[in-house]
């Protein structure tokens, strides 16, 4: 059997030989045909609703990365679906979830956003659970007679831990088979080594659009050329797509132009020393982005896309990391530019568009449409894996002359 490092070798050996061909050929990886989508899909409140429930409360979601909860007693506060969570690292090393919430009178448990600590202690009444949940202390203990027992474990939620990534399901007293959520993505997220990573900054990237719309930014490059003509276009090539896709998953691998000087390399020369980069697209919500801004350079970046309280608002919440750890401050320094320049093009460009573009669909007469080309593949069938997972299905609006790839 295959080594890890030379799965890794070969799968980044199998699309670099893709991305040649098609720079050779002057063609890229297309769906069948073109799609037909109601605009009404990122303006509905009932599909809204039905995607908040099934997709952010009902489907494993990513919380962070496994590296941000380093230690026994670790915690970090996840608010992110609407329901108050605190993940926390036992003594025992295992990641568990609960809800944030003191059983006493319901009080916010947990107020930091993340830290340390032996004692989980309520700031209402200063009742203390331990990091495995279980009532540690409560005041006066002997004046709750035997409904104190009855109180005596937080709410568990559902977490697991794979390459990685820390998955959440946002429904107390739950179960959650992330294996089966990943399926055969799985293989793909395990050749990221995402194990060594280090954090270095994150923030939060606001957008009044629906959800949906601000995700869709994230699977095409075909935009590059016009939106992104002086941040993304001088690097990067708008008219090849490497696409694969994992069932509700995919990833996406656009080409830079220094890529064009492969055709007359070898292949042992082909992005030499890089991992496997690209767009990996986690099913609902969330972007892995191994790469940069400026080729060559290699981060990993999420962006985990939240809905807000109504259909049009969005919370992107944006991290970088150094896939093998901060070895040096000049290095942090790079890695925290990295993240500037990435908000940049996002902020000032894609969500600009992302947000003007919402606002207009909201005026459109019923029964229009919008269009994803054969080269927004991506999108296509991202769109018609969340219709499923919701079961609703697109309109009767929506058509695509053959079904994408």
């Amino acid at each position: 059997m295959a080594s890890l490092d030379q799965r890794i070798q070969e799968a980044r050996l199998d699309v670099n030989r893709r991305i040649v061909g098609h720079i050779r050929a002057g063609t890229s990886d297309l769906a069948d045909g073109a799609m037909r989508n109601a605009a009404a899909v990122y303006t509905d409140p009932v599909r809204f609703a039905a995607e908040r429930q099934r997709l952010f409360r009902e489907t494993p979601v990513v919380a962070c990365f496994s590296c941000d909860l380093p230690h026994p007693g670790s915690f970090r506060t996840f608010d992110e679906t609407g329901v108050p969570i605190l993940l926390v690292r036992g003594r025992d090393g295992v990641l568990r979830g609960f809800l944030n919430i003191c059983t006493h009178r319901g009080a916010r448990l947990v107020r930091e956003d993340e830290g340390q600590a032996k004692l989980l202690t309520c700031w209402f009444h200063g009742w203390s659970f331990g990091v495995d949940g279980t009532l540690a202390a409560a005041t006066e203990a002997e004046r709750f007679c035997d409904l104190l027992d009855e109180r005596s474990h937080l709410v568990p939620v559902p977490v697991a831990e794979r390459y990685g990534l820390v998955f959440v399901k946002a429904t107390p007293d739950s179960t959650m088979d992330i294996d089966a959520h990943l399926g055969a993505f799985a293989e793909q997220l395990e050749l990221l080594q995402i194990e060594g990573a280090e954090r270095v900054k994150t923030g939060v990237l606001p957008v009044k659009a629906n959800w949906k719309y601000a995700l869709d930014t994230y699977g095409e490059g075909y935009h590059f050329a016009a939106l992104h003509k002086k941040t993304l276009a001088p690097n990067f090539r708008n008219d090849i797509t490497v696409y694969d896709r994992y069932g509700p998953h995919h990833r996406v691998s656009f080409v830079s132009r220094d890529m064009e000087a492969w055709l007359d390399q070898p292949e042992e020369a082909w992005g030499r020393g890089e991992g496997l980069g690209g767009i990996h697209y986690i099913f609902p919500n969330t972007i892995l982005f191994a790469g940069s801004v400026s080729p060559g350079k290699g981060y990993y970046t999420t962006f985990r896309h939240f809905p807000g309280e109504s259909v049009g608002e969005t919370v992107t919440y944006k991290t970088i990391y150094a896939p093998k750890g901060v070895h040096s401050e000049d290095y942090r320094r790079e890695v925290e530019a990295a993240y500037d320049a990435t908000a940049f093009v996002v902020q000032t460009e894609d969500y600009v568009v992302a947000a003007e573009g919402w606002r207009n669909l909201t005026a459109l007469p019923p029964g229009a449409t919008v269009v994803y080309g054969r080269q927004e593949l991506a999108l296509q069938n991202q769109h018609r894996a969340i219709a499923a997972a919701i079961d609703l299905p697109l309109p009767e609006t929506t058509q695509a002359r053959a079904a994408a790839q």
